[in-house]
């Protein structure tokens, strides 16, 4: 085991840990995370219909929603990552999507019963707010990362790191969605595993889910992966877990 030649390859990884919308394909082949048991793009369809006027909160960059294909004259936007808010304003605003930046949940700059369906992917929610912003009988469907992803992760290189966000699970938010008024329709969490296949894609990806893995750097955790290290020349793999859970419910 080479450790400078490994550290100067992880440290240019590091260096390279920048994204524009959501974009992993810096680590196609490199890692891989299984099949959640459900789908959510073909659930975003099954209520889908062109004429409803449909919101996507924390829109990423946007690619996700066009995949949809929605008619965009009613189709609405929100992003709050100023990086992504002026992707979605050069790529989003000329098509006529209505797109307006937004980083606070609990204040969207929509008024009262605006949509018939609000979507959202692993962004901030408030199920109060998402309430307001529906009309009768309008649909919220949301996929999250759970508060306990990537938790074994996290544990070989910054043990003892508090959880970013405690009380993501789908117990706690189906209780906060029937608070708000909501009938809830489907709800389901997940646990699967994820596989790195090198240490620099790891050290990529731990720059990119920065919230995670806080103050994560390759000179601070170097001993660490090491012993990550260690594994992939035995296993061939790193493993980990991610936690997901899916919300749909009717106002």
């Amino acid at each position: 085991m080479n450790k400078n030649y490994l550290k100067t390859t992880w440290k240019h990884e590091e260096e390279l840990a920048h994204i524009h919308g959501w974009d992993f394909s810096h680590i196609n082949g490199r890692y891989r995370e299984a099949n959640l048991p459900w789908n959510y793009k073909k659930l975003v369809k099954r209520y889908l219909k062109s004429h409803l006027s449909i919101l996507d909160y924390d829109t990423g960059g946007g690619e996700f929603l066009l995949s949809l294909n929605h008619p965009f004259d009613k189709t609405s936007a929100t992003e709050g990552y100023p990086p992504n808010v002026e992707l979605c304003r050069m790529r989003l605003l000329p098509l006529g999507i209505d797109f307006r930046e937004c980083n606070n949940p609990a204040a969207i700059p929509f008024e009262d019963e605006k949509f018939n369906l609000i979507i959202n992917r692993h962004g901030g929610f408030d199920a109060t707010e998402v309430f307001r912003l529906l009309q009768k009988e309008g649909v919220f469907i949301t996929e999250q990362v759970g508060e306990n992803n990537d938790r074994d992760l996290v544990e070989m290189v910054l043990p003892g790191t508090d959880k970013p966000f405690p009380h993501l699970n789908l117990k706690d938010q189906c209780r906060n969605f029937k608070e708000a008024g909501f009938q809830i329709i489907q709800a389901e969490e997940a646990y699967c595993p994820v596989i790195f296949y090198d240490i620099g894609a790891f050290v990529w990806f731990a720059h990119i889910i920065e919230w995670e893995f806080p103050g994560f750097s390759v000179d601070k955790c170097f001993e660490q992966l090491l012993e990550m290290q260690k594994i992939i020349d035995t296993a061939e793999k790193i493993e980990g877990t991610i936690h997901r859970y899916l919300i749909i419910a009717r106002k």
